[in-house]
């Protein structure tokens, strides 16, 4: 009554104001008190008088307090028949009454070519915090496990799936995990023991040419937390509008990308994917589908814009600024030190063409790295972003190469842009030539008529991540100091490197962005550094844990050069030390008082999320505990976040 009334006073008042918002299809359909009245298992929580459960552990399957199946068919009831229990895609790969030769060969050979993955309810793409307990494998041997995956899902596609899911979960002390399309580095989206709200269908969309709110009046996009990026930008061209959104086109666009920040194509020019929200449709951890924006929830508000996903409620709609249509101008340049002669080994990697531009001294390879990383600063000043990879490839071999984009420029205003990099180049003796004809100006929201592929498949990599500040920009000792450092993980370290200069300054960002929660970072970086690994699978445990101690001194080296750096938490290291203020920085005590006002059950948590220190996965296998981190049963730590020390 009161959510009824809440819409029908908005839609006066918005025609008033010369803008409305109706309610999505997805928000329209919601859990009722009446609908639970027999079925205390899905009954809605109570702030005042809560008992948060005291139990050491979450239910766990085959422990006493797990819920019985006449509980889960009561819960698919209630769900109108959205409950899963899904077999395991590789489950096919191995002996029993699942398997399947010709869906293991093509889940081995063709599943990443496809939109299989992302469409699963179950898989994500980074499997080796799972356990790594069902990999398709072809002859396969052993048995397939559940490990980390979820034990049931909920396919939701109204908020009714939603609420009733948190309410099971918080009643019957189950582990509530939530999965949107599976681009989960850090183990996030999974959870031995686990009931999964799958958001993936959440997917509704509406444009909004007039709409008004606090400070902003324009255009905005009111959407599903499912939508996926590809699905955006085909709305972006129906529209003639421009959205921030992520530059993979299989990620959620409003799913743990926007919930730590999300980067893009457009970071520079319009600021992170959370700095676009107005309002937000969530679910609390009493059930209860709320709004939050500057005038109501606000504290909601603060924290879902950038303070960390699966942590203080189900996000399920968002309303966005959109933007006149934009188009995007790219660059690409190459750089080769000492190539392998065989041609296999050169193509590991990164492709090294004709055009490629080699240099024999690796001294000099990195001089010119070093000039090229100068030039990052006056990219995102001028409203752009780059994308590189630089590769070692042994026995001082190295491949290196970007893609420069700015936005709203011709061909030769970004040229003229680009000119500054050519000639330092030269000047320090590099015949570097800019190829004026191989700049390419693209629309930025060309649209889709397939599903694009699950990028790479089920990826091994394992990314470790530093928001290098501006201030390692203005000191030619800080600036040396960095660009050593990083040198020493790529070429003593054997690490590949992963750069994006990104500028999400404040007065990109705008209003109401500045006001979230993204962590303060990103407001004075230039480059978001990452550190690649390839986990190789079923590693033991000792090599995991000979890996930790060997990649943590790499990652202190660049800890060392920017000690006040942070981190960004979707491209970040679960076993980061001191994560707290690596990946929220000074809001996290902000943070942790909307957690534990909001969250007093404890029904959400995930892996290096606020209060995060709380619980923890119990793993018997003598891995680290960043390692395999989610194939076992979560548990109470006693721990509590103290003081900036990190300390308990």
């Amino acid at each position: 009554m009161l959510q009824s009334l809440r819409v029908a006073l908005c839609v006066s008042v918005a025609f008033l104001a010369g803008a409305s918002l109706g309610a999505l299809t997805l928000e329209s359909v919601q859990l009722r008190d009446d609908d639970v009245a027999g079925f205390p298992g899905a009954k809605f929580g109570l702030w005042a008088g809560h008992h948060p459960s005291k139990l050491e552990c979450k239910a766990f399957p085959g422990t006493d307090d797990w819920p019985s199946e006449r509980e889960w068919r009561r819960l698919n009831a209630t769900l109108g028949g959205a409950l899963l229990q899904p077999v395991l895609p590789a489950a096919a790969c191995y002996a029993g009454p699942n398997y399947d030769a010709d869906k293991c060969a093509f889940l081995v050979n063709n599943a990443s070519r496809s939109h299989f993955y992302i469409d699963d309810p179950v898989t994500v793409l980074t499997q080796w915090p799972q356990g790594e307990t069902c990999l398709p494998v072809l002859n396969a041997t052993g048995t397939c496990t559940r490990g980390g995956f979820p034990d049931y899902v909920v396919n939701a596609s109204t908020v009714r799936h939603v609420q009733a899911a948190v309410n099971f979960a918080r009643n019957n002390n189950v582990r509530l995990i939530i999965k949107n399309k599976g681009h989960d580095f850090g183990g996030r989206a999974l959870g031995a023991g686990s009931l999964s709200i799958w958001t993936h269908h959440l997917d509704d969309f509406e444009f909004l040419p007039h709409y008004r709110k606090g400070r902003y009046s324009g255009p905005v996009a009111h959407f599903g937390a499912g939508l996926e990026q590809y699905m955006l930008f085909n709305y972006m061209s129906r529209y003639n509008i421009t959205m921030v959104g992520s530059g993979v086109r299989t990620i959620g666009a409003n799913g743990g990308w926007f919930a730590h920040g999300g980067h893009g194509n457009l970071a520079s020019f319009y600021g992170l994917g959370a700095d676009q929200a107005l309002e937000l449709g969530v679910v609390t951890a009493n059930g209860r589908f709320v709004i939050a924006n500057e005038e109501e929830n606000t504290d909601l508000f603060f924290a879902l814009r950038g303070g960390g996903p699966s942590t203080y409620g189900v996000v399920v709609s968002v309303t966005v600024k959109t933007y006149p249509p934009i188009t995007l101008t790219s660059s690409t340049l190459s750089i080769a030190c000492n190539p392998p002669a065989d041609a296999n080994a050169r193509a590991q990697f990164s492709p090294i063409s004709a055009a490629t531009n080699l240099i024999s001294d690796p001294s000099r390879f990195w001089d010119a790295i070093a000039i090229y990383f100068r030039y990052k600063q006056f990219i995102v000043d001028h409203g752009g972003v780059d994308w590189d990879y630089l590769y070692p490839l042994g026995n001082s071999s190295f491949t290196f190469r970007t893609s420069i984009t700015f936005p709203n420029t011709t061909a030769a205003q970004a040229a003229a842009l680009l000119a500054p990099l050519y000639t330092a180049l030269q000047a320090a003796g590099f015949p570097i030539t800019l190829n004026t004809t191989a700049l390419t100006t693209t629309p930025y929201s060309t649209s889709s008529t397939q599903p694009p592929p699950s990028s790479n498949g089920l990826s091994p990599q394992r990314y470790r991540s530093r928001l290098l500040p501006r201030a390692n920009w203005a000191s030619d000792r800080l600036f040396a100091a960095t660009m050593s450092a990083l040198r020493g993980a790529v070429a003593d370290g054997g690490y590949p490197l992963h750069t994006l200069a990104i500028g999400a300054t404040n007065a990109v960002a705008g209003w109401p962005g500045r006001t979230g929660a993204v962590n303060p970072a990103w407001r004075d970086g230039i480059v978001h550094a990452i550190l690649v690994t390839q986990q190789p699978a079923r590693m033991a445990a000792a090599d995991a844990r000979a890996e930790e101690a060997r990649a943590g001194k790499w990652t202190a080296g660049l800890r060392a050069v920017a000690p006040r750096a942070g981190a960004y938490l979707n491209e970040g290291d679960p076993g980061e030390m001191g994560w707290q203020r690596s990946f929220y920085g000074r809001h996290y005590e902000r943070l942790l008082e909307v957690k534990r006002e909001r969250d007093p059950w404890g029904v959400f948590w995930a892996a290096t999320t606020v209060g995060g220190e709380a619980w923890e996965v119990r793993s018997v296998d003598g891995y680290p505990r960043s390692q395999r981190s989610q194939n076992g049963r979560l548990c109470r730590t006693g721990r509590v976040w103290e003081d900036e020390e990190d300390e308990w």
